[in-house]
């Protein structure tokens, strides 16, 4: 990839990508504070200002080193968790899965919204790549987000969601994994079973349903 293709690729998908990160951590506080637990208000993280979730070799190095040594054909990063105290949540293992949930149902949220404005785009005849590509990047960020961060194991957002539903024991059992659920997580991308067994399915479905959700947007432009 030339220099200018590649620096263009950098800023279509910079917005969308932190947006995606920014809101996904944002989600996960404002879910604590409404649930109970004010921790991420009290240390200033409940705030859509992305210089508070960014992690400086997560969400800057990494992702900046692995899209660059690839061409831009790949990259993968992380925010700074917001921090959730989930003994103070009113009902703990029920909102455990509320508190989880909010941050993939931001990304899906937000990879509707980017369809809908692609649709819009296209449908009041911009031609435009720059703007097309973006929201294009927008919906694909949000939904590889959307569908990473549910898988079922600690400490992606699926991991805690799988904890809550299980029966305490087995729960205990799960959360024992928790401190090398990152290094197990990258190895099952690194062998591609998260991607092959995954992540594509779960994309496929999201984009299915997408596809039906918008169809009132895409029956509107039409008019």
């Amino acid at each position: 990839m030339e220099t200018s293709q590649l620096i263009q690729t950098v800023l279509v998908n910079a917005l969308p990508l932190l947006f995606a990160i920014t809101v996904h951590e944002a989600a996960h506080g404002f879910a604590a504070r409404r649930f109970g637990d004010d921790t991420a208000y009290r240390m200033g993280r409940l705030t859509l200002n992305p210089l508070r979730h960014i992690d400086p070799v997560g969400t800057v190095l990494m992702p900046a080193l692995m899209f660059f040594a690839t061409s831009g054909s790949f990259a993968f990063g992380y925010a700074k968790p917001v921090p959730v105290n989930f003994d103070r949540l009113r009902n703990p293992r029920r909102d455990m899965v509320l508190v989880a949930l909010a941050g993939p149902a931001s990304n899906f949220i937000q990879a509707f919204l980017w369809a809908a404005l692609l649709i819009v785009l296209l449908g009041a005849g911009v031609q435009e790549r720059f703007f097309l590509q973006m929201a294009q990047s927008g919906i694909r960020w949000n939904l590889v987000m959307w569908a990473f961060n549910l898988f079922p194991l600690p400490p992606l957002d699926g991991g805690r969601v799988l904890a809550g539903l299980l029966p305490p024991r087995a729960a205990r059992v799960l959360d024992r994994i928790e401190p090398y659920g990152f290094f197990i997580v990258m190895g099952l991308v690194v062998a591609g079973v998260v991607a092959s067994l995954w992540m594509l399915p779960l994309i496929g479905l999201g984009e299915l349903v997408l596809k039906w959700l918008l169809t009132p947007v895409v029956t509107l432009m039409r008019f």
